[in-house]
């Protein structure tokens, strides 16, 4: 099995570049409050993501804020997902701007894995106009480190007889599932590299993160991953995400753009005809910590009402946290999508008006845009969004 990850290079800053040729060479920070993508310019100064814009200036006095454009972004990546299925017809896309690529058995026709990625590469920066890395290896996961070492704009190769011996010398931060906390649980342990977590052994590895971490990175450290690339998978959730800044925000505020999301997320649904039962919001603080919260609905449903008012729930139960660490993006989810478009109706059936408005809420904004109609709190605001939450 031969695996490519392709990601592109600073997606949103490198549109933004591509777009406009006065930001080419240039420090570009997308965002508003917080960062939420750097081109390498500013990345060379320290500048990452997600980090204040005023941090961001601090390091970067030069750097250029351009205002996210998500339309744009979502074009871009279309158009580089088709390139993609061009190459193979083995493709599972990960996030707006990565996939995994299957490119077994395609040699007589396409040549070496290594052809075939720089070909990917050069189709990407011709079409699309971005530049891209490509990863190659046996495994998903070795593929997506070689990706990660390759960049920016470049194209790594690991030979099957020569895996470990690339992997092992990474820092363990390559290790899928290792984060600052897990990163300095092993570092306290003079556990620095993947090659050390390798020689610990799953015994002690388990005894030090547990079980479920344990086993993982051992499997990784010996790249053991099994894992196929899975094409035509349907998303596991859809939702939407907003950042805020980092300046003082009522819970009013941060309610209305909730509200504002949920009404973007159902309509999504809808068009989709995929119901959903469980409402997910996520947080993000001031200081740069996260939060996730979930509740699971008794049947699915494509109603705005009922998603907004369980992810009111959720948000309530955080405005302790909210107040104490303020807040810099909210994001809503709806999960267990159910893929063949029937709703259970429930009881008791105290708004026969719900599907019927919705509807009428729908028809309007596809003939006349998204913001032909708005909740009343949002008028004079706009809805930046952040990255998008995408397939799971």
């Amino acid at each position: 099995m031969t695996i490519l990850h392709a990601d592109l290079d600073s997606f949103y800053a490198s549109v933004e570049q591509r777009d406009d040729p006065r930001l080419r060479g240039r420090p570009v920070l997308v965002g508003g409050g917080v960062v939420l993508a750097a081109s390498y310019e500013a990345k060379a100064r320290g500048v990452r993501t997600p980090m204040s814009l005023a941090q961001a200036r601090a390091l970067c006095p030069d750097a250029i804020v351009v205002p996210p454009r998500m339309s744009a972004y979502s074009e871009a990546s279309t158009r580089v997902f088709e390139i993609f299925r061009d190459t193979t017809p083995l493709v599972e896309g990960i996030s707006i701007d990565e996939a995994f690529l299957d490119v077994s058995g395609l040699r007589r026709i396409r040549g070496t894995p290594a052809e075939i990625a720089a070909t990917l590469r050069a189709d990407v920066r011709e079409r699309a106009g971005l530049p891209i890395t490509v990863g190659v290896a046996r495994t998903k996961f070795l593929a997506k480190v070689a990706s990660g070492v390759g960049k920016p704009d470049g194209l790594l190769v690991v030979p099957v007889d020569g895996e470990l011996d690339f992997l092992h010398p990474l820092p363990v931060e390559r290790l899928w599932g290792v984060g600052p906390v897990t990163a300095a649980k092993l570092r306290d342990r003079q556990i620095h590299t993947v090659g050390h977590v390798a020689r610990v052994g799953e015994a002690a590895l388990v005894a030090m993160l547990g079980a479920g971490a344990g086993r993982h990175l051992h499997a990784l450290a010996h790249n053991h991953d099994p894992r196929r690339v899975r094409a035509g998978v349907r998303r596991g959730s859809i939702g939407s995400q907003c950042a805020l800044g980092r300046g003082p925000h009522t819970f009013a505020e941060v309610d209305a753009v909730l509200a504002a999301l949920v009404d973007r997320v159902a309509r999504r649904m809808r068009a989709a005809s995929r119901p959903g039962r469980t409402v997910m919001l996520r947080l993000r603080f001031g200081d740069y910590t996260r939060a996730t919260r979930s509740r699971s609905l008794l049947t699915a449903t494509l109603s705005t009402r009922a998603i907004l008012g369980t992810a009111r729930v959720l948000l309530s139960a955080a405005r302790p946290l909210i107040t104490e660490r303020g807040i810099t993006l909210v994001g809503v989810a709806v999960g267990n999508l159910d893929g063949g478009g029937a709703v259970q109706p429930e009881l008791p059936f105290d708004d026969p008006h719900d599907e019927g408005l919705d509807s009428a809420l729908d028809a309007i904004r596809d003939r006349f845009g998204a913001g032909s109609v708005t909740r009343a709190d949002r008028l004079g605001r706009d809805l930046h969004q952040a990255a998008p939450i995408l397939p799971d």
